[in-house]
């Protein structure tokens, strides 16, 4: 490509979001002289405020969207480009913005992030929540809506399912339980109630169980319903660009067409077979709706369980996908199964002088037994932060290690309002028979999982206000045998902090 460079930067970093701002952060404060570029499509970036770290490896923070001038104003080093990256050429060292320019690199950063894994493309009935602007046209089109089918098992289902309120949802997940990204069938059973009511309930003595769940048969449907009052909500921002904030929904009032308040169907263990028109369903050969149903709703879906829904609208709720585009055209980047671009320990691509952080990137080295990659907000800053460590290092020819973040996979969230702490294998990943399950849970309270492997902790999922996570985070990484202790581990009348201080 013959266009003239407009300018060198020692760094620069492709996007706006978690990883890239906090790359950007991490580069300035180590090498205050640095010239820095960052840029990205929207003219806001996302900003982690109120961090606080809680333990060892947890932390909990709030994402804040902000004009980009704020980071300008605070590193005066820092240019932010405004357009969208048309092309990255490696060999020649240099990016391609949409809107003609180029611009030069010693060192650059890919922090894109990804992109929601949309059913299928270009249906005006099909919606992907992504970003603030998925989010408040959701709301738009909410407010007109009787009934939504909601499609996916992740955190944005979850949390749209409990509160969205005025409209009949219709959830579709593939697994035999809720939320099956961030915890078993047990944890799922003990948050289920909260689709159903909305007082709190008495807690009921505890009982600790080696446990195991009813499932609903197969084909059946699991039907919640609710009065609840609509909550009153302030007003959230509107740009485009990058992934939603853990309390995306705490701008936006979710409230759907109809009187009820909640009623929620859940339907397990099935995926979309297609999504359809009235049109075409009264023309399809297997036509299973009666006859008056059809053409009252302006888009249907045929699930895989044999079941056809009409609806407003569909919700596709089902992950994300590395946002890879522009980046790969006549370059060599290693790319992993799950389409992200591969790093190695020092979050490096295979291409010379290529980083990556965040959704965009594959962790691709040797995970630590504890740890594992899941898209999340914590993940996206912890990468970022390394990566710019990386960066930084390798530009004054300093070491550096592997960080600690990596050695156990830890996350906080909250869901239907209650706590939630995920720690090490939460779910068991990947451990195989050996693994054992201890239990504690008070309904309407908390629920407590430990998971054992050869009788050292290796994993836990902490819902409600258990205080339990330091304790936990501890005993899983010092993998002390716990065979002693047995079931009495989780007795709620031991103080186990005093145990293991």
């Amino acid at each position: 490509m013959a266009e003239k460079k407009e300018k060198i930067f020692q760094f620069v970093i492709v996007g706006g979001g978690i990883a890239g701002v906090t790359c950007v952060e991490q580069l300035t404060s180590q090498i205050p002289s640095a010239d820095v570029a960052l840029i990205t499509a929207g003219p806001h970036i996302k900003a982690v405020t109120n961090y606080k770290q809680v333990s060892k490896t947890l932390e909990e923070f709030d994402v804040e969207e902000k004009p980009s001038s704020v980071l300008e104003e605070k590193f005066p080093n820092l240019t932010v480009i405004h357009s969208a990256v048309k092309s990255v050429h490696t060999e020649t060292h240099s990016v391609e913005t949409t809107d003609g320019r180029v611009f030069g690199y010693e060192k650059l950063c890919i922090c894109s992030g990804g992109r929601p894994k949309l059913l299928t493309q270009k249906n005006p009935y099909v919606l992907g929540i992504r970003d603030t602007d998925s989010a408040q046209e959701f709301q738009k089109r909410l407010c007109k809506a009787k009934r939504i089918v909601i499609v996916g098992n992740g955190g944005i289902a979850l949390e749209l399912v409990y509160e969205v309120e005025g409209c009949e949802v219709i959830w579709a997940v593939k697994d035999k339980a809720i939320g099956n990204t961030f915890f078993d069938a047990g944890a799922a059973q003990f948050l289920i109630p909260s689709l159903e009511a909305d007082k709190p309930e008495v807690a009921a003595p505890c009982k600790r169980t080696r446990y195991t769940t009813e499932e609903p048969a197969p084909g059946a449907s699991q039907t919640f319903t609710a009065d609840r009052s609509s909550r009153g909500h302030g007003s959230g921002p509107t740009e485009p660009g990058s992934a939603l904030g853990p309390d995306w929904h705490e701008g936006i009032a979710l409230r759907g067409a109809q009187q009820v308040s909640r009623r929620v169907s859940v339907e397990y263990q099935c995926e979309v077979e297609k999504i359809l028109t009235s049109e075409e369903l009264l023309n399809s050969p297997q036509q299973t709706l009666r006859p008056e149903s059809v053409g009252s709703w302006p888009v249907y879906i045929q699930l895989t369980n044999g079941k056809t829904f009409g609806c407003d609208f569909i919700v596709s709720a089902t992950g994300v996908v590395p946002n890879t585009e522009p980046f790969l055209h006549g370059n060599n980047f290693s790319v992993a199964d799950d389409g992200g671009l591969q790093v190695d320990d020092h979050m490096m691509t295979s291409e010379p002088d290529v980083y990556a952080a965040g959704d965009v990137c594959t962790a691709c080295w040797e995970h630590s037994p504890l740890w594992q990659q899941m898209r999340l907000w914590t993940q996206a800053r912890q990468m970022g932060w390394y990566a710019g460590r990386c960066m930084a290092a390798e530009a004054l020819s300093e070491p550096i290690e592997l960080d600690f973040c990596f050695e156990l996979f830890s996350h906080i969230t909250k869901f239907f309002n209650y706590k939630v702490v995920l720690l090490g294998k939460f779910n068991g990943q990947g451990l195989g028979p050996d693994q054992e399950l201890l239990l504690r849970c008070t309904k309407g309270q908390e629920y407590v999982k430990a998971v054992l492997s050869g009788g050292r902790m290796v994993g836990a999922v902490l819902i409600g206000e258990t205080d339990l996570e330091e304790t936990f985070e501890n005993l899983i990484l010092n993998q002390m045998d716990l065979t002693p202790y047995g079931e009495e581990l989780l007795n709620p009348n031991i103080d186990i902090e005093d145990y293991f201080d």
